[in-house]
């Protein structure tokens, strides 16, 4: 395959890749967020401990978490058909790395949370400030740095599954990979989206750990 044929394949297969971690990461952010805040605040010893709220919670996380991501996208094709109508292509494989995604974010997000030291929350609390106010001004504020960390670690996770998703007709650079690099033993084209994957990796890690750095020196 020439260069002239392989390049709008390329570019039509990273436009799917990225609205696929596009759309997933955002949903996972909206849904892993509260979560994760969930897991911290219902735990004994949080600002509302509910422990089996917290246990049932972390249990629901610890499943999602140990699902290989492929075994996932197969498990949960009925759901996806009934929440997109379908089980193939971009919008479709949107929803299996949403609900792959959240559990791993979750977690991250509570670890973030549990760094910041308790001395500000109990500070806050002694001058009034309810529970919501503390999660919003203070928890969060305090472990931002941490929690944009943790989006650009899903991220990444996310670029690798949806070369994942392609085994199942998802499309993206995955899909591309295994239709020409694979099956027609195209290996220009399987060097070609590794290659980007690589670069399209260490632009997102670089963004990340520069947005975390920024917001750690504030």
């Amino acid at each position: 395959m020439t260069w002239e044929e392989m390049a709008p394949l390329l570019a039509e297969a990273t436009v799917e890749t990225g609205i696929m971690v596009g759309w997933s990461a955002l949903l996972t952010v909206l849904l892993g967020l509260p979560l994760g805040v969930a897991l911290v605040v219902f735990d004994r010893g949080g600002l509302r401990p509910l422990p089996a709220v917290k246990s049932v919670l972390g249990l629901v996380v610890n499943v999602g978490r140990s699902l290989p991501f492929i075994v996932l996208m197969i498990a949960i094709i009925p759901f996806t058909r009934l929440v997109v109508g379908t089980t193939i292509g971009t919008a479709a494989v949107v929803v299996p790395l949403t609900v792959g995604a959240v559990p791993f974010f979750a977690r991250l997000v509570e670890t973030a949370l549990r760094e910041v030291d308790r001395d500000v929350i109990q500070a806050a609390r002694a001058m009034g400030a309810g529970r919501a106010t503390v999660v919003v001004k203070v928890l969060l504020p305090e472990a931002l740095p941490g929690i944009v960390a943790g989006v650009t670690v899903t991220v990444v996770a996310l670029i690798g599954y949806t070369a994942m998703a392609g085994t199942i007709g998802g499309g993206g650079l995955g899909d591309l990979a295994i239709r020409y690099g694979y099956q027609r033993f195209e290996t220009g084209v399987m060097v070609a989206t590794v290659v980007l994957l690589i670069v399209i990796v260490q632009v997102m890690q670089s963004l990340g750990d520069y947005a975390a750095r920024r917001l750690s020196h504030k």
